[in-house]
Parts: structure tokens; C-alpha cells; sequence
């Protein structure tokens, strides 16, 4: 049994490497976005109550989502385990998430913090830029198209960026992010399950160092 949270700030790369996590250790990758999105999409009883509050334009709170992710993680293919990407991003959802689960007699596992230097994760951002084709992805800096204004991958000449990739807009999230969500790397640290990589590594060496952060479960 494998539970984990990856931690991080926007364009940390938390996502692809829960994707590549996923894969490797056969669990599921949990979103709280795509979970909402399933029940409402479903009409479920969760699903209703979630959407009646997005329709008021009011945030989701904490209680809907422990009981989304508790009703989630009662699914078979969580039965191995699951990754949790994007929460909990504030303390009162970190106790929370730990109360669900010792109802359940669960913990988690290890949080891997993807430890980044905020300028260079600006540039990282603010530099990205997709092919409207094919959504290939390319940078202003690190991964230029061969050649200039054509995607490598399907020929297209548009390219897009998005609107919340602005320098202002991307600070502002991680001004947030140090806000509410850094407050829980010490409350997981002193519960022995934090393990920090190396975020500005390649993809792949950051893949390795989670691997062997996973691999320690039950021996730090």
C-alpha cells in the first residue's frame, strides 16, 4: 500500500510526475478538480451538492472535498494505494484528510515536496507556449521549435500561451502557494513522512529521486 502527496508550487511539474508515478507504481493519480468535474458530471448526490454550490459561484469547501476524496479512495483501483496532486493545500485540509483516513485505518504514506528556486520557476512559466494544433509544448528558452514559428510535431504555425502565465499573474499564485501550503512541509516533517527532491533537476532524475524517496516508506 502506497499513499502519497506530491507538494509544490504551480509549475513545479507536479503533474507529470504524478502521471509518471502512476504508471510506474499501478495506483491512481487523484485530482480534486477532475473529481468534482466526474460527480457533477455524473448527477451524483455529491455531485448535485457540488454543483449547486458552483452555480452560487462559491468555493468548494473542505468538508465536500474530504468526502469526495472519501469516497474516491473507497474505489477498487485505489485498493494498492493512490497519488494526491494539488491537495490538501492548507493545514485545516491536511488534518482533515488524516482524520478521514484513521477512520478508515490508513495513513499517509510520504508527501514529496518538489523543492524549486522561484526565479527560475518564473522563467519556467512565463516562458511556456503550446502548438494550438497539437498541444505540444515548447519554451521560449529551454525548448524551442527547430524550426522558428512551426511545430516539430504536427507542421502547425499557432501557438498560444496561457493567460494566467503572465509574470504578475504567476507570482501572485506563488505568493499564495508559500501562503497557505508551506505551512504543512513542517507539519508533515514531524510526522516522518516528508521527503524532499530536487524540483529544477531534469524530468527524469526528479522521477528518480521520488522513486527513491517511495522506496524508504516504513524505514525512515
Amino acid at each position: 500500500m502506497t499513499r502519497l502527496i506530491l507538494l509544490g508550487p504551480p509549475g513545479a511539474g507536479k503533474g507529470t510526475q504524478a502521471k509518471r508515478l502512476s504508471a510506474s507504481l499501478g495506483i491512481p493519480q487523484l485530482s480534486t478538480g477532475d473529481m468534482l468535474r466526474a460527480e457533477v458530471k455524473a448527477s451524483s448526490a455529491l455531485g448535485l451538492k457540488v454543483k449547486a454550490v458552483m452555480d452560487a459561484g462559491k468555493l468548494v469547501s473542505d468538508d465536500i472535498l474530504i468526502d469526495l476524496i472519501a469516497h474516491r479512495i473507497d474505489q477498487p483501483d485505489c485498493r494498492k494505494g493512490f497519488i494526491l496532486d494539488g491537495f490538501p493545500r492548507s493545514l485545516p485540509q491536511a488534518e482533515a484528510l488524516d482524520r478521514m483516513l484513521g477512520e478508515r485505518k490508513a495513513k499517509i504514506d510520504r508527501v514529496i515536496e518538489l523543492k524549486v528556486d522561484v526565479e527560475a520557476l518564473v522563467e519556467r512559466i512565463v516562458g511556456r507556449f503550446t502548438c494550438t494544433k497539437c498541444g505540444a509544448g515548447y519554451h521560449d528558452k529551454f525548448h524551442r521549435p527547430k524550426k522558428d514559428g512551426v511545430c516539430d510535431q504536427c507542421g502547425g504555425t499557432e501557438f498560444a500561451r496561457r493567460a494566467d502565465d503572465k509574470e504578475e499573474k504567476v507570482r501572485t499564485r506563488l505568493d499564495a502557494y508559500t501562503a497557505e501550503t508551506a505551512p504543512l512541509l513542517p507539519y508533515y516533517k514531524g510526522r516522518g513522512v516528508l521527503a524532499t527532491v530536487d524540483g529544477m533537476a531534469s524530468m527524469d532524475a526528479v522521477t528518480r529521486q521520488m522513486s527513491q524517496a517511495i522506496g524508504t516508506v516504513g524505514v525512515a
